[in-house]
Formats: C-alpha cells, sequence, structure tokens
C-alpha cells in the first residue's frame, strides 16, 4: 500500500446547540450524538470513529463549554477539558455571527493554551448569504492562532468532505485504533437511553429538559430474535414535570415514546416494544450518587 495509514483523535468543541452532534452524526453517516436547540444536550464524551482508506479519525464530541451552574454542568465542563489533553487536533465548532460573546472568549483563552492545532469550523452556512461568510471568518480570524477556518452545513453536509480532508493534514502516520466497522464505543442501552431524552427534549417545554435523564431498566430481545422489549424511566426533578411528561391521558409520554421507537428501530434493525415510565427525584443533577446512576461516570475525570 503506497499512501500512508493516518490516524488520530479530533476534539469537537463549542459552545451549546452549535452543532456538533449534527456535524458527527453527518460525518460518520448514521445517528449516534443526540440532538436538539436545547443546552446540554451532548452530557458525556460520545467517541465515534471515522474509517476511510486515508486513514481513521476518532472524533470525541464533548459537551459544551460553558460555566457550570450545578454538578451536573462542572462535570460536563470537566469532561470537555480533559478531552483537549487527549487530543491531535481540535475542531472549534462556531456559529456563523461577526458578534464574539463571552462565551466564545472563554472558549479561545483556552485553546490558546492548548498548543494543538485548531482548526476552526463555521457551521450552519445554509443559514446565511454566501458573501457574509468572509464577514465570519474576518470577525474571528485573531482570537485564536487557527490551522485552518473551515465554513460548514453539518445539516446538509455542505463541505464536510473539505474538513475531513483537512483533519487528515494535520494527523501523523500511525495504526487504526478500533476495527474498520467500529462507528462508536457507546453500549446499545446508552445510544437508546440518549435516543429517549433527545425526543423528550424536542416535545417538551424550555423549563424541563435540563432536568430530565433517562436510564434503561430492562433491553431484552425475545427468544426468537426479531423483537427487543425495552422498560426506560425518565427522570425529571419535580412532581409537576411528572405530570407534563406524561401530559393529559398519557399523550406526552405516548408520543415521546413513539418517536423513540421509530429510531431505536432503526438503530437496532428489529421491532421495538418500548415501555417508558416517569419518576421523579428531587434536585438529582446535584447528586454525584444519581449522576453516576444515570450514567455519567465521574471517576474518570476526577483525576
Amino acid at each position: 500500500m503506497d499512501k500512508k495509514f493516518k490516524s488520530g483523535f479530533v476534539a469537537l468543541i463549542g459552545r451549546p446547540n452549535v452543532g456538533k452532534s449534527t456535524l458527527m452524526n453527518q460525518i460518520i453517516g448514521m445517528k449516534i450524538a443526540i440532538t436538539s436547540n436545547k443546552p446540554q444536550t451532548t452530557r458525556n464524551r460520545i467517541q465515534t470513529v471515522y474509517n476511510s482508506e486515508e486513514g481513521q479519525i476518532v472524533f470525541l464530541d464533548t459537551p459544551g463549554i460553558h460555566k457550570a451552574k450545578n454538578k451536573l454542568g462542572e462535570y460536563m465542563v470537566n469532561v470537555a477539558q480533559r478531552t483537549l489533553r487527549d487530543v491531535d487536533v481540535i475542531l472549534w465548532l462556531v456559529e456563523p455571527t461577526t458578534y464574539i460573546g463571552a462565551g466564545e472568549q472563554h472558549i479561545a483563552k483556552q485553546l490558546n493554551e492548548a498548543d494543538i492545532p485548531v482548526i476552526l469550523v463555521i457551521n450552519k452556512i445554509d443559514t446565511v448569504k454566501k458573501e457574509q461568510i468572509l464577514e465570519f471568518i474576518s470577525a474571528y480570524k485573531d482570537i485564536c492562532d487557527f490551522a485552518e477556518i473551515i465554513p460548514v452545513s453539518a445539516l446538509k453536509g455542505e463541505n464536510t468532505d473539505e474538513l475531513i480532508s483537512t483533519i487528515f493534514n494535520y494527523l501523523e502516520e500511525g495504526p487504526a485504533f478500533y476495527d474498520e466497522d467500529t462507528v462508536t464505543d457507546q453500549p446499545e442501552r446508552q445510544i437508546v437511553a440518549e435516543l429517549i431524552r433527545e425526543k423528550a427534549l424536542r416535545r417538551l417545554s424550555d423549563e424541563i429538559p435540563h432536568g430530565i435523564a433517562v436510564y434503561i431498566d430492562a433491553m431484552k430481545l425475545r427468544r426468537h430474535g426479531h423483537i427487543y422489549d425495552i422498560d426506560a424511566t425518565i427522570v425529571c426533578e419535580r412532581d409537576s414535570h411528572k405530570g407534563i411528561i406524561i401530559g393529559k391521558q398519557g399523550a406526552m409520554l405516548k408520543a415521546i415514546g413513539s418517536d423513540a421507537r421509530i429510531e431505536i428501530e432503526q438503530l437496532l434493525d428489529k421491532k421495538v416494544n418500548l415501555k417508558l415510565w416517569v419518576k421523579v427525584k428531587k434536585d438529582w443533577r446535584d447528586s454525584d450518587y444519581l449522576i453516576k446512576n444515570y450514567g455519567y461516570d465521574k471517576k474518570e475525570f476526577n483525576e
């Protein structure tokens, strides 16, 4: 094989809702990271793998870097910051705008200390006029010593091929870290839980989503192997939230379950019998025990 095989780890960072998960799903070609327009959608560091003849890129989609308001928020920021130390290239996703706020300045300061190539990715270019893109590049170019600046539309897949080939320019020759059929290191149960949470985020009003978690109580394939029986619990922080999640005569919970089941069936390539329950655990986001219990493992990041 004449062409050198390259490999490496690439972190996606950015403020909440800039499209990190959408970009990863677009590049990998299947849904792994959940997407919504609400903050705190990505809570764990999700690892996905892009394979091609040129090499292998392991993407780490981090929680958005922001000022933490509770223990869950602190955990998420720690995950994002720890990830920056473990990678070969950083992709910083931003919105197409000339206004650079305190949140972006906060990220730029951290990146300037990272000593790793940073590629600025201006996302959502499908939402602006083409002639405006140069203005956005001009606004951002001096706040950080960028290796490259690439405008993309993660939603439409515009310019993502160029982004991939640019990333390979900054990776060293090296072995594959995962088998070529590996797409993610996330256990199926966790992806299923996240898909349910995504559907809840999309259906529910703004004040509730921050305070929900989803865990899988049981996930079993029936004996003949064609149907998965899945029991899952949506955890919320208040009794009033429980009522809203369940909805009038169970309508909201049914809608969440119906939305989730369609995508879970696509993921597992099997029929799914999904049962959802709702429980109240007051202030679970400030409990180390419950954060761990709902799948957010802190110990890895507390060194």
